[in-house]
């Protein structure tokens, strides 16, 4: 694209910081400069180049959507990520809320089950100089193993409970944020492992897809 058609772009991009995160209480200062710094329209395809930063969230391919800017917004803010940080993502998609966390966090592990998306998301993110970040093809409701524990963990798909087996991949104290809920509403909810045990916190309604995997929907 040009200058002239760059000034769009970038004036959707800052509405979205000031009327669709700070107005509705997104006050991580770290999360506004990330989005506000990244281009998501790198992340939707060519026919929704200007849809990038509508208060929704948007299709992409294979059946997938990247998720609403609000919501990417506060579920990193829920995850309160340090520098230092290790992360697991569970549904890399087209990559944005990918490309977030490792602006925020000192690594991220992502799994994806659709191996065109991540590639795509590969792709996306090698092409903005962003390489703290590992990919994995897989059933992500069974995580990671190999590479934790971890300090955070996302899943951004609707799960019917919350998964033992990334429950198991929390350091002691770790948060895990996950929308948790029927197949069409969820509600994001925040666990945190002390132990053997967890607290669970319930955020805001919410509507994903469905986490696809042996530990969430057939």
């Amino acid at each position: 694209m040009n200058q002239q058609e760059d000034e769009p772009i970038r004036r959707a991009r800052r509405d979205m910081v000031e009327h669709q995160l700070r107005r509705r209480h997104i006050t991580d200062q770290r999360v506004l400069s990330v989005m506000d710094e990244l281009p998501r329209e790198q992340f939707v395809g060519d026919s929704m180049l200007y849809e990038a930063y509508d208060d929704r969230a948007l299709p992409i391919d294979c059946g997938q959507t990247i998720s609403q800017p609000y919501m990417v917004a506060i579920m990193t803010q829920c995850l309160d990520l340090a520098p230092t940080h290790r992360v697991l993502e569970i549904g890399t998609g087209s990559g944005y809320q990918t490309a977030v966390l490792a602006k925020l966090a000192g690594h991220v592990y992502t799994i994806e089950r659709i191996e065109r998306l991540s590639q795509q998301a590969r792709a996306n993110l090698c092409q903005l100089g962003i390489t703290n970040v590992s990919f994995r093809v897989g059933d992500g409701t069974l995580g990671w193993a190999k590479h934790g524990p971890y300090d955070r963990i996302l899943v951004t798909a609707g799960a019917p409970a919350v998964g033992q087996t990334l429950v198991d991949q929390l350091v002691d104290g770790g948060l895990l944020v996950v929308p948790v809920g029927g197949p069409d509403e969820q509600v994001l909810t925040i666990v945190q492992r002390e132990g053997n045990r967890t607290i669970e916190k319930p955020s805001i309604a919410c509507r994903f897809v469905k986490l696809i995997g042996e530990e969430g929907w057939d």
